[in-house]
């Protein structure tokens, strides 16, 4: 589920530990033993849905190296005071990597927690939960990996593996059905947001197989969605939450994207306890 082999991943953990070692940690390296070896553990200090374990054994060796033991998975529903990973090394190495592995642990276990909010709120519905782009710059990967172990679905990763129509490229393009032309020749996914039954109507006589109904309420979504009756497949989103999701999809959508899960994630509370070796 995460994948620390993957490019992306390797540079920004790279990056983060560049942006916080600088040139050396000199708290560490002046109150700390150059020779002293200790254990630490990582700490839930609240329930959660884990997400970016596998980043730590990646963390602690491109920050010095260091004996990682995961103990729990992306994925995992956590309870309070279990551990997640333990890891031994010097205690230099240990103290440095610290905020690093807890930030990646933190926000990314966050966005998965907030994830598996929005999928549960659903039941047994047909409706899929989507994420968006709507993501911490940078970090676009790692977030998509930590929604999937949310139990989310990923949308596309970027604007290179599917085409989306929004209203303003219906705009530059003349009208949908020219912005529907222009894309034929396209092999991936093709999606057009239409705000007017107008559109819509000119969506589907152009052939559009998939429509982003964008900030309608619950009851016009199911009065649109009536109307396609099954002509393509609906993507709701705009303003919608945990309050009202499962309402979104009682509408009958089958697909409900929400930018929240990425932009609007708490990061959850996790603690790093270290202890001397005897």
């Amino acid at each position: 589920m995460f994948d620390a082999t993957h490019p992306d991943v390797r540079a920004a953990v790279e990056r983060a530990l560049v942006e916080d070692l600088g040139p050396g940690d000199v708290t560490t390296t002046l109150t700390v033993p150059e020779r002293l070896e200790a254990r630490g553990f990582f700490l839930a200090k609240q329930n959660f849905v884990a997400a970016g374990i596998e980043l730590l054994p990646l963390i602690y060796q491109l920050g010095g190296g260091a004996d990682v033991k995961l103990l729990a998975a992306s994925g995992d529903s956590i309870s309070t005071g279990v551990h997640l990973a333990e890891v031994r090394g010097s205690a230099r190495v240990l103290l440095s990597c610290e905020r690093v592995a807890l930030n990646f642990l933190q926000r990314l276990s966050g966005v998965a927690t907030l994830a598996h909010q929005h999928v549960r709120k659903l039941g047994s519905s047909k409706t899929r939960v989507l994420d968006t782009r709507k993501t911490t710059p940078g970090l676009r990967i790692l977030e998509k990996m930590a929604v999937a172990a949310g139990g989310v679905t990923n949308h596309r990763k970027g604007l290179y593996d599917a085409v989306l129509i929004k209203n303003n490229h219906i705009t530059a393009a003349g009208g949908v059905t020219k912005a529907l032309d222009a894309v034929r020749g396209f092999s991936g996914p093709v999606e057009i947001e239409v705000r007017t039954r107008k559109e819509l109507d000119e969506a589907l006589a152009a052939g559009a197989k998939h429509l982003l109904l964008d900030n309608l309420m619950p009851a016009e979504a199911a009065e649109w969605i009536a109307f396609i009756n099954g002509r393509a497949t609906v993507e709701l989103s705009g303003n919608i939450n945990l309050d009202n999701i499962s309402t979104y999809a009682d509408a009958g959508a089958d697909f409900i994207s929400c930018g929240a899960i990425t932009h609007s994630a708490v990061a959850v509370d996790i603690s790093f306890r270290l202890e001397l070796e005897s």
